[in-house]
């Protein structure tokens, strides 16, 4: 058996290759003077920030620049340990989990050794996806053994009850209960506990839990749920956009022949961009958690707070500006702060200054509110929503009766509050 031996640094191999990290777009996160100059003109100043988080700062642009959400820049020299994993065709638990152990120091840069043969993996310094042990003391990370059902953490559900996963863990996800908050603090050391704690868990929901359930055979819809006629559901469509979809049109295909040199690609340099392009991914749900999401929780949590200062009922919650990711933030801080009655709108604005009315979705669901706009406005715009609604300034409404618009502040509260009684009226 010809075993390679390759090095996450080696550009002769990568970074030729039609399929190495240089031919796929880099997800990171731009922030240019005009939307940081834009940001600076639209956001309250004055608007105070989770004293939970205890941010060192006042506004929002200082919020984002905050050293608590920098990225470190990694200068880590490369380590001399080897990676084992199983050759022949691979997938997107061990080109991640490769990944992974690759940005941590004890591991960084190492070369990975492709093979089957136990004496051949004996030799490395840490084996995922192959071998038939889980042994976190040897460092052994497989998945596939009999009786195998390790799982990550439970997981909350909308009633604030718990859950066991609905995955077993595949070898990314059995070297990231072991090092992701490793990883995560790796990247931004500045990060309390707290968050990395946060971070760790919401990458496992965001991102790494998709990656075990297609590994392991989980399908999306459970086998037994039912459609309101009693019948199986069916998708409707498939999705192949997704990580592991596209990790596995890396592998060589069948019939493949390189225009060069006339002989099937190598596999193993197929690993290696495989590999890349999933750290590639998972930085980029990262940047986004750390970067983005984090310090708009600090808003949000300020909102949920507030809410019945926003209107009695509490169901109302109102943000200084558009722009900024909430809805995650809403069902976790109700769960956190167990709010009995659901929140049903955001109040913002958008980047023109119109104040814009949003429902908040079923948890867990894309396209279903927790309570829609009403019938009759949706679909019609200005003077007209403004007839039927009774409410002045009104721009409109969505079709769909997830979103709608009004001049002002006062205008889009009441329609927030008339949609609330129409829909108590159900």
């Amino acid at each position: 058996m010809r075993i390679i031996r390759l090095l996450a640094s080696s550009s002769s191999i990568v970074n030729s290759h039609p399929y190495s990290s240089a031919f796929f777009t880099r997800s990171v996160c731009h922030r240019s003077s005009r939307n940081l100059g834009r940001a600076r003109n639209t956001i309250n100043r004055s608007h105070p920030f989770s004293r939970r988080l205890r941010l060192q700062c006042t506004t929002f642009p200082q919020m984002a620049a905050s050293p608590m959400y920098k990225r470190a820049k990694l200068s880590i020299p490369p380590s001399t340990k080897t990676i084992g994993t199983h050759s022949g065709t691979f997938q997107a638990d061990e080109a991640l989990g490769v990944w992974i152990l690759r940005q941590l120091p004890e591991y960084r840069n190492s070369a990975v050794v492709r093979s089957r043969d136990p004496d051949t993996l004996v030799k490395c310094d840490i084996v995922i996806d192959v071998g038939g042990v889980y042994d976190h003391a040897t460092l052994r990370y497989d998945h596939h053994q009999r009786g195998y059902d390790e799982r990550f953490a439970k997981k909350a559900k909308p009633d604030g009850t718990e859950v066991e996963r609905c995955t077993k863990l595949s070898a990314s996800g059995l070297v990231y209960r072991h090092y992701g908050k490793e990883l995560i603090s790796t990247y931004y050391p500045n990060l309390s506990s707290e968050l990395v704690e946060l971070t760790y868990t919401k990458m496992y929901n965001e991102f790494m839990e998709a990656i075990d359930a297609i590994d392991t055979g989980v399908e999306p819809i459970p086998s037994d749920a039912k459609d309101e006629s009693g019948e199986d559901f069916q998708l409707q469509y498939r999705d192949s956009t997704g990580l592991s979809s596209r990790v596995g049109r890396v592998n060589p295909r069948w019939n493949e022949i390189d225009d060069i040199t006339g002989q099937a690609p190598e596999p193993d340099a197929r690993f290696e961009a495989a590999s890349q392009m999933c750290g590639e991914d998972f930085m980029s749900v990262l940047t986004k958690i750390v970067e983005s999401d984090l310090p708009a929780r600090g808003i949000v949590e300020e909102a949920v707070n507030t809410r019945f200062e926003c209107d009695k009922s509490g169901e109302i919650i109102k943000l200084p500006s558009g722009g900024l990711p909430w809805k995650s933030s809403v069902y976790e801080l109700e769960h956190q702060y167990k709010v009995d009655v659901p929140i049903k709108y955001c109040l913002y604005t958008d980047q023109a200054g119109m104040w814009r009315i949003q429902c908040v979705s079923v948890e867990g669901k894309a396209f279903e509110n927790r309570l829609s706009l009403p019938a009759a406005w949706r679909g019609v715009r200005d003077e007209d929503l403004s007839s039927i609604s009774g409410i002045e300034g009104c721009t409109f409404c969505h079709a769909a009766g997830f979103i709608g618009g009004n001049k002002c502040y006062e205008g889009v509260l009441k329609m927030a509050q008339a949609a609330l009684k129409i829909g108590g009226q159900r």
